[in-house]
């Protein structure tokens, strides 16, 4: 288990500050996460990992020449924020725009996205190249539904070989995501990991027993079986890998492969596993080239290990051995560029000063009852942060109560702030839906921030809000959460709690009800139908792959979601 942290709700960032300390040479930080110390050349494609904590040395000890510009960093198993994202690309540009690259999980895929149409908006090219390798998650026929596993440290590298060698903007993306439609991975746990401050692993395997086709984020396997050998084990991974080899055009069969253990299956017992795994490879025709045997992209203390295949031809195979100096990965000899000694560091040009708008008196009112709301959700989402963490472990990686914590955490102090300021609840609710966003990270922390502004959006700063009022801001939130996140009801999300709710609250008052009263009759419907996602089967998310194991449990999202907005009408009503 993780034992060592001082705060589990400030243990990535007091991970960062010791890692920068330890690693000065190599990297500074940036406001959500880190570049590298000594900047590159003008003209050079910036290549950007991310995701989030808890896979070191994958994603921030790969930055320095050779490798990553940046990396931005997420709270444990959470994506990154927007925010950060922006951040970290905007000060890892030198000029030629900006390749991030990342797992293929929703709220990455939100997060980023969000970035991209943020640096694109300021002038800057941005382009995110997915990561999709991992076999157990999803069919061949389905493969842009695969997670991104250990394959990320290969598209990484040589996305950033690339962009090093002086290949363009376009050039970079199509050499990124050639390496991932060659690359394969299978992992296998055989036992869970413990986020820091929890005392009970995320998942636990048998004894005499492993899950196959692990996740990263501390997802247990899509199946399980008797614990083999090392070298029955080396079996299935090779077998597993070469029946999905890609189709290479009858080119010569040269493969690079990496060996990965995930934070508690150490070397030793790496290395009796690669001696068959390359007695294996070697019998099946294929030659590897340079190999990895270590840990690469570990999941806290998990104890487990993945094998990842990358069918190599000429290009892909020099910018594999493509010299690199980080961190925690060195290869070579790397040639530094000159940097201009007089530029200034890559600080982000301070944000335009914002005008506040004072509000009359009944936009006050307002705004006070918002905030107010706002600390009931916290106190709750914080008394239910181990139960909702819970929840999440049983088909994910366990991070919803933390986020949820953090995000409601963070939208507290920006409406307490906005509140002082004077202004109205529209304003209350977009700054604490920002912060929200920025500080939950996660496919959650992307749609509660997007859910909160576009319902402040909707109420009126000049007088009291009316039941028609919560109506199209619930409306308007709900619009936002299904652009975001594109999940339909019955996906098994917090659309399946949120929709009837909407629809509740809308008949409601239309029936004549007061908008205290409409609210609580909505929040009673939410509470229903997410005790009856339990039935469902996940169809989007990471619980998706290992749907059959969530069925019997509610969905965490839909939960929270229902505890928040219960909570809201109690305070609504005055208690």
């Amino acid at each position: 288990m993780t034992r060592l942290y001082d705060d589990p709700a400030s243990f990535t960032e007091d991970m960062v500050t010791g890692f920068v300390a330890a690693h000065p040479e190599h990297v500074r930080p940036v406001p959500g996460g880190v570049v590298r110390a000594k900047r590159a050349r003008k003209g050079k494609v910036a290549v950007v990992t991310g995701g989030g904590s808890g896979h070191y040395p994958a994603f921030c000890g790969v930055v320095g020449p050779g490798f990553a510009d940046g990396s931005v960093i997420g709270n444990i198993f959470t994506s990154p924020s927007a925010d950060d994202a922006y951040s970290v690309g905007r000060a890892a540009d030198r000029g030629a725009g900006v390749v991030f690259s990342f797992g293929n999980y929703a709220g990455d895929n939100m997060n980023f996205g969000l970035a991209v149409e943020r640096l694109e908006r300021d002038g800057f090219r941005a382009h995110n190249v997915v990561v999709t390798d991992d076999v157990a998650s999803a069919p061949a026929a389905e493969q842009t539904k695969r997670r991104g596993v250990v394959g990320d440290f290969v598209v990484f590298k040589v996305a950033s070989a690339a962009a090093e060698e002086g290949y363009s903007f376009d050039e970079v993306v199509r050499v990124a995501e050639h390496a991932n439609t060659r690359t394969r991975s299978l992992g296998v746990a055989f036992d869970g990991c413990t986020l820091p401050g929890q005392d009970q692993p995320l998942f636990e395997v048998p004894e005499g027993r492993m899950g196959l086709g692990l996740g990263i984020h501390g997802e247990p396997g899509v199946s399980e079986r008797e614990l083999p050998s090392a070298s029955e084990l080396a079996k299935i991974l090779v077998d597993g890998l070469l029946a999905e080899a890609p189709e290479t055009g009858g080119e010569t069969p040269r493969v690079t492969a990496i060996l990965n253990g995930l934070g508690a299956t150490k070397y030793e017992e790496l290395f009796v596993v690669w001696g068959t795994v390359s007695r294996l490879l070697a019998e099946a025709g294929l030659e590897v080239v340079a190999p990895e045997v270590g840990e690469l992209v570990t999941s806290l203390d998990m104890a487990g290990c993945s094998l990842t295949l990358t069918w190599l031809d000429p290009e892909l195979e020099r910018l594999w051995q493509a010299p690199a100096d980080t961190p925690a990965y060195r290869k070579g000899n790397v040639a530094l560029a000159e940097v201009e000694e007089s530029e200034e560091d890559d600080e982000l040009q301070a944000a335009p000063g914002k005008v506040t708008v004072v509000a009359p008196p009944e936009g006050q009112a307002t705004a006070a009852v918002v905030a107010k709301a706002l600390h009931a959700v916290a106190d709750l989402l914080h008394d239910k942060e181990e139960e909702l963490g819970r929840l999440d472990a049983i088909a994910g990686d366990g991070d919803h109560g933390r986020g949820m914590t953090r995000g409601s955490a963070a939208a507290v102090a920006a409406a307490d702030e906005a509140v002082a300021q004077g202004v109205g609840p529209a304003a209350v609710l977009v700054a604490a839906g920002d912060a929200w966003a920025a500080k939950a990270g996660g496919t959650s922390g992307v749609l509660w921030g997007a859910a909160l502004r576009s319902f402040g959006d909707l109420l009126p700063d000049h007088r009291a809000a009316m039941a028609n009022d919560l109506t199209a801001g619930a409306s308007a939130a709900l619009a936002a959460v299904q652009r975001l996140g594109r999940a339909e009801l019955g996906d098994k999300t917090l659309v399946d709690a949120l929709v009837p709710f909407v629809e509740e609250l809308r008949r409601a008052v239309e029936a004549g009800a007061t908008g205290t009263d409409a609210w609580q009759q909505a929040a009673k419907a939410a509470t229903r139908a997410a005790e009856q996602t339990a039935e469902l089967r996940p169809r989007t998310g990471r619980a998706r792959p290992l749907a059959d194991r969530s069925v019997g449990t509610p969905d965490p999202g839909a939960t929270s979601l229902a505890l928040a907005l219960d909570r809201v009408g109690a305070v609504l009503a005055g208690n």
